[in-house]
């Protein structure tokens, strides 16, 4: 009763104030719609505000009252343009446990807000040095799970790296920010097809989608999809046009690097062959696991339950699609990686997302959509493309399922 006397007795525009910085951090660190607005709302009751959210991938409007007040007497609203936001698992359950400390009444409002504001300090270069790793060992996975050969990961895990490196360098320049995909989708294409001309021949667009994995926007498709069946219209729209921008712009840059190497005489060598025995699978999906949870910017101390997360979420939907075929593989997959992030969520008051999104990556269509688009610009044939357009659709309509049903068979506590 005192921790809630003294929250009230907080002025109203700091707890306004408060409720804005939380939103604006959970909104950085890759939360969708529905589960944000739903989480701004928890906090907004919590200190006796009335709120109103409407979220969308780059911006936020809060419209504010005081329920203790007469109607229309105390109304504010806040309109608040947001970048897009980027999965931090670190960031988003330091920004959770402070939110749930201020209104357990263990912080006050203004060192909760100084709490968050010590978030946004810049990434040191340890982290980003951590991170153009992660990009290496994500792609050199990838070609490891699909059995290429050992030239064809090298060539993968290198171009990851260079693309670690050019995301580096986009994060200070914004011209380059713009056309980062492209110009990714370019330096992977060139690459692949230097080594494919001049060294031996490679599984061609197989090393590039694996080396462009990490920039994949899977999870932005399989968000916009969930966001559209919660009927967060707006939202879902906006991100899953996001998303198609993003194929699409890895693609012009690697028609460009085609037609370059095309251009100037280069005939890359291309060749279909899987060779790998099942143990190199297996390393390559621990590999994939810990790159991932590098990439997520998940905390050391939970680096073990992203990575397993990660690899359950896999093997469920490998074994699963061996049995009851891959749609179905999928679909279990997705449901029992989302009951699990609820049920972790509220047995340890911590985000589910450190359960649900590690175990998502691996499942997600944005490479189906890729290799579809890839090989209609390629062929310049619709029917070229049919088929893999097709696979990414019931690829989505099977996480879709998963997602929903999952949250239907475990509710999600306080939305995050």
């Amino acid at each position: 009763m005192h921790a809630r006397n003294a929250l009230t007795e907080a002025g109203y525009t700091e707890r306004i104030a408060f409720v804005v910085d939380v939103a604006q951090h959970l909104h950085a660190y890759g939360t969708t719609a529905q589960r944000l607005e739903g989480a701004i709302q928890s906090v907004s009751r919590r200190l006796s505000l009335e709120c109103e959210p409407w979220a969308n991938p780059t911006g936020l409007i809060l419209a504010f009252s005081d329920p203790a007040r007469p109607a229309g007497e105390s109304d504010t609203t806040r309109v608040i343009r947001l970048g897009l936001g980027d999965t931090d698992l670190y960031k988003l359950c330091e920004a959770d446990r402070i939110a749930e400390e201020v209104m357990a009444g263990h912080l006050d409002i203004p060192a909760g807000r100084a709490a968050l504001r010590a978030l946004d300090r810049p990434t040191s270069w340890r982290g980003k040095a951590m991170q153009v790793l992660g990009f290496a060992l994500a792609s050199a996975a990838v070609a490891g799970l699909l059995r290429l050969p050992w030239l064809d990961i090298g060539t993968a895990g290198a171009i990851g790296l260079l693309i670690g490196l050019l995301d580096i360098a986009a994060q200070r320049r914004p011209r380059l920010s713009e056309a980062f995909e492209a110009i990714a989708g370019l330096l992977a294409g060139g690459v692949a097809i230097a080594v494919s001309a001049l060294v031996a021949p490679l599984n061609l667009n197989t090393v590039i989608i694996a080396s462009l994995i990490v920039l994949l926007p899977g999870m932005a498709l399989t968000n916009a999809m969930n966001e559209l069946t919660s009927r967060q219209l707006v939202s879902g729209t906006a991100r899953f046009a996001g998303a198609i921008t993003t194929i699409l712009k890895l693609t012009i840059g690697t028609a460009i690097a085609l037609g370059i190497a095309e251009f100037a005489g280069f005939q890359p060598d291309v060749r279909a062959l899987r060779p790998q025995p099942e143990w190199v699978v297996w390393c390559a999906l621990l590999l994939g696991a810990y790159a991932f949870a590098v990439l997520f910017r998940a905390h050391r101390r939970d680096y073990p339950l992203v990575m397993a997360s990660a690899i359950a979420g896999y093997l469920i939907s490998r074994f699963g699609g061996e049995w009851f075929g891959a749609q179905a593989g999928l679909f279990f997959s997705a449901l029992i990686t989302t009951a699990a992030g609820n049920v972790y969520a509220r047995w340890r008051n911590r985000p589910g997302a450190l359960v649900r999104l590690p175990g998502l990556i691996m499942l997600v269509p944005g490479s189906i959509a890729l290799r579809g688009v890839i090989t209609l610009v390629q062929a310049q044939d619709i029917g070229a493309g049919q088929d893999a357009a097709m696979l990414a659709l019931n690829t989505l309509m099977a996480l879709l399922a998963g997602l929903l049903f999952g949250n239907l068979l475990v509710s999600a506590r306080r939305n995050l």
